[in-house]
């Protein structure tokens, strides 16, 4: 049947872009040999040479919404939230309290219809606090809170309880890792289990790479997550970006500041750093008819540099999104 081939770097750009487009044939199985991986495909892509590739067939198992219509009647179905996070095989839902006595069963349909997921959980209030955690209910499956999550060929191991992780944000730092250039010395604030540091140390060819979180429990994760995807020019370091960077007898090309809630605090810090003509990625959170608005914030801090680039990465509620605005400075 119709297929491409694309290098493992690149796959999941690749995938992401081909389900966008409605143009990757779910009803088959990915193939990975090598390097290669082979997506089965409705029709042509531009710059990709159409092959001839088997694939297994997935077995048939009815949706989640298929499932739930069973239960619920038709005004309910159209009031009840089902989209989800999968962070590798725990399925993280949010289920409105109306629905509080049907969770469970929300739950194990959710399960019924995706074999991957192996546990479920919902979500118990906003992220809070200065490591911003938010707590999770169980309620199906095997009853644990770690895994081991899997995206742009590293392997991230994290608790979902005790560290922030956000597994929609997988492409988002693709796109980083893809800008960052060979030999570059990268610094990621705020770096949670260090997976925006290690896809970048993964995907790329920097010289270093720095990661700092504030977050005990998530360096250990980080720490963890180095050696098992044996890279070897990551340091990660743990305490608060304020009291570190000063420590640092180093200069950065690019610097990440994946923290929306509160980075624009920390561009001086980040400045202090930055080589001359580097470049910042810098995350915040902003209505979608105000997102320009970043560039006057920004502009309190630093008067001359080059917008690079604006944009959102996910919607995080009813027309607001998490953006990212990069510059370089001048």
């Amino acid at each position: 049947m119709k297929a491409i081939s694309v290098d493992k770097k690149m796959a999941e750009k690749v995938k992401q872009n081909l389900i966008k487009t409605k143009n990757l044939d779910g009803n088959y199985k990915v193939r990975s040999e090598g390097n290669s991986v082979y997506f089965p495909v409705f029709f042509p892509v531009k710059n990709h040479k159409i092959l001839d590739v088997k694939f297994e067939k997935k077995n048939k198992v009815e949706s989640f919404e298929n499932l739930l219509k069973n239960e619920f009647d038709e005004k309910e179905l159209s009031e009840l939230k089902k989209a989800y996070e999968v962070v590798w095989d725990i399925a993280i839902l949010e289920v409105d309290e109306k629905f509080s006595d049907k969770e469970k069963l929300i739950a194990n349909a959710l399960l019924k219809s995706n074999k991957n997921i192996k546990t479920v959980v919902s979500k118990e209030g906003n992220y809070e606090g200065e490591f911003r955690l938010r707590k999770h209910k169980y309620l199906a499956g095997v009853k644990k809170d770690e895994t081991v999550h899997k995206e742009n060929n590293i392997r991230v191991k994290l608790n979902i309880d005790t560290c922030y992780f956000s597994a929609r944000l997988a492409n988002e730092r693709l796109i980083i890792a893809n800008q960052v250039k060979d030999g570059e010395k990268v610094l990621v604030m705020f770096s949670g289990v260090g997976v925006f540091a290690l896809v970048i140390a993964k995907n790329a060819k920097p010289k270093e790479v720095y990661s700092i979180e504030i977050n005990p429990e998530a360096c250990k994760y980080a720490d963890e997550n180095i050696k098992l995807n044996k890279i070897k020019n990551m340091n990660s370091f743990c305490g608060d970006v304020r009291k570190i960077v000063p420590k640092f007898n180093e200069k950065f090309d690019r610097i990440v500041m994946p923290h929306p809630h509160d980075a624009l605090s920390f561009l001086d810090v980040a400045l202090s750093v930055l080589k001359k003509k580097g470049v910042i990625h810098l995350y915040a959170f902003y209505d979608e008819d105000k997102m320009d608005e970043i560039w006057k914030e920004i502009d309190k801090y630093i008067k001359h540099y080059k917008k690079i680039g604006l944009r959102t990465c996910c919607q995080v509620g009813p027309g607001r999104y998490r953006i990212c605005a990069d510059f370089q400075i001048l």
